[in-house]
């Protein structure tokens, strides 16, 4: 299926206090915290991320998926300068595996990893609305981060509800996140794993 994911990401330090606010304001559990590991492929010469394009394997808890995402072109009229806006098709996988074999036959191969936490939280858009937003809190090793996930006019809205500064609030990717904190401290891992950076405190939670 493909559809415009438009979204926001803002820091919080305490997921557990944060999300203990969540019900009284209407929010709904999909999902507790589940570990979710995320692959990137590409070319050996990077193609796809010089389109600004990824394709992605991720397997959270027990579903899998493929995902393909790019940025809007000319033929998507969707304002890009407030939120992080991504033309995504994704479905699900039975086995991915499989589809690495495939993948790395046709010439991409794994070429970013990253692991998180991940807790759902969706929201009834209004009453009269089929719309539905949701509100990811994703523990990584670098950081915990909560996501908006809906239309523009919901995130202010929750964001506001949630008495959150649009002014610390992100668009940057993961990978993105990861390239800035290995610039702030130095280190020389190549991926976003609770292999490479030990983070025992939300390992074993």
């Amino acid at each position: 299926m493909q559809s415009a994911e438009i979204e926001l990401k803002f820091p919080i330090s305490d997921p557990l206090a944060f999300q203990s606010r969540l019900p009284a304001l209407g929010f709904q559990l999909e999902t507790p915290r589940t570990f979710e590991h995320n692959v990137l492929y590409d070319t050996p010469t990077r193609d796809l991320r010089a389109r600004g394009q990824i394709l992605r394997i991720r397997q959270y808890g027990p579903i899998c998926t493929v995902t393909h995402k790019r940025k809007p072109g000319p033929e998507d009229p969707i304002d890009t300068t407030r939120y992080k806006i991504r033309i995504e098709t994704e479905t699900a996988v039975a086995e991915g595996p499989a589809l690495d074999a495939i993948f790395r036959q046709l010439g991409y191969a794994p070429a970013f990893t990253y692991d998180k936490y991940r807790s759902e939280w969706s929201h009834t858009i209004s009453p009269d609305s089929p719309l539905t937003g949701h509100l990811l809190i994703d523990e990584t090793p670098i950081g915990t981060w909560a996501e908006l996930e809906g239309p523009t006019d919901w995130i202010d809205r929750t964001l506001a509800e949630l008495e959150v500064s649009h002014s610390l609030c992100l668009t940057d990717s993961y990978g993105k996140l990861f390239l800035d904190w290995k610039l702030r401290t130095g280190s020389p891992v190549e991926n976003l794993t609770f292999s490479d950076i030990v983070v025992p405190a939300l390992a074993t939670r």
